[in-house]
């Protein structure tokens, strides 16, 4: 795999996982760089502190996959310091569109990562509808205002940056949740260099320790955690379905009303409940596109969660 497609497939992720919904780990799955990233990942451990304490830097490097980690979050970190402002717009000023096309990208890719699973034995299909349950909970829940300066933005990352390499889990709905995401995408719009490196120190020490954690389910109970990461796929939907009432809301940091909590409706409960046209045709041809766009990826790549 060159440079140049592992940059690309960090743009991907970083572009998904700025949109409230959408999981940067569904795309490395997707784009079939998973595995890879999580051992990267898992690879800053003693031994490699023990290199570079020695001096061994060049060791070190390929100890950590340097070369796959420093493209990687070079596509991450080119697309959300680029698209931030654009998608921001998108959400704001045409939403429904948006959220019709990762649907169907999600939907797709729910449904060929189920062919990871050889045999769907009964503890497997309840791994299934576990999964599927945590998400559709941790979709359907009202928002809060998480507090406390910047420990409170620490903590925002550690739990966002585990969500954001679970497939399915969206960090930046997290975010939503915990009441922050307007202002960390404000931060990243506006360069707030202090509350950056805080969240990024926060992100670093969940990675740290929810990457080992899910390479040690992988390696042990394979099929069932790809089971419940498919589950989380599924449950997942009821965040990115287009047409959705709002039947909480909430006053942010900054004064604005936001959605605390909605629920998925039908199109037409959608236009009752908010006078909006619910744009069928052009939702129903976005959700196509997500679809073959993912099926096309899947017949590249030849399977969604190994690399290629």
């Amino acid at each position: 795999m060159t440079s140049a497609g592992i940059f690309i497939r960090g743009m991907l992720m970083g572009a998904a996982d700025i949109v409230p919904g959408v999981s940067g780990g569904t795309m490395a799955f997707i784009t079939g760089i998973y595995d890879r990233l999580l051992g990267s990942i898992r690879s800053f451990d003693l031994a490699c502190i023990k290199l570079v304490l020695a001096g061994d830097l060049r060791r070190a490097w390929r100890h950590v996959d340097g070369g796959f980690l420093l493209a990687l979050v070079l596509g991450i970190a080119t697309s959300i310091l680029s698209l931030a402002r654009l998608l921001s717009w998108i959400l704001e000023n045409h939403p429904v569109p948006l959220w019709a096309f990762f649907f169907g990208l999600i939907l797709s890719s729910a449904l060929v990562l189920m062919k990871e699973v050889p045999r769907w034995t009964l503890p497997r299909i309840l791994c299934l509808l576990f999964g599927t349950a945590i998400a559709l909970t941790i979709a359907l829940s009202p928002g809060l205002n998480l507090e406390g300066g910047m420990a409170g933005v620490f903590v925002a990352g550690f739990v966002a940056i585990c969500a954001m390499i679970l497939p399915g889990i969206s960090g930046s709905f997290i975010l939503v949740l915990l009441g922050m995401y307007a202002t960390v995408l404000g931060a990243l719009k506006n360069f707030e260099l202090g509350f950056i490196v805080v969240f990024a120190l926060g992100a670093a020490c969940g990675l740290m320790v929810f990457s080992r954690l899910l390479h040690w389910l992988l390696q042990r109970v394979h099929e069932a955690t790809m089971a419940l990461l498919t589950g989380f796929l599924f449950g997942s939907l009821a965040v990115v379905w287009p047409w959705k009432q709002v039947i909480e809301w909430m006053v942010n940091r900054h004064g604005e009303l936001v959605p605390a909590q909605q629920i998925p409706v039908s199109p037409t409960g959608f236009h009752v409940a908010s006078g909006q046209d619910p744009q069928l045709a052009l939702c129903v041809a976005l959700m196509v596109t997500g679809c073959a766009l993912v099926w096309l990826i899947e017949s590249r790549w030849g399977s969604i969660g190994s690399e290629g």
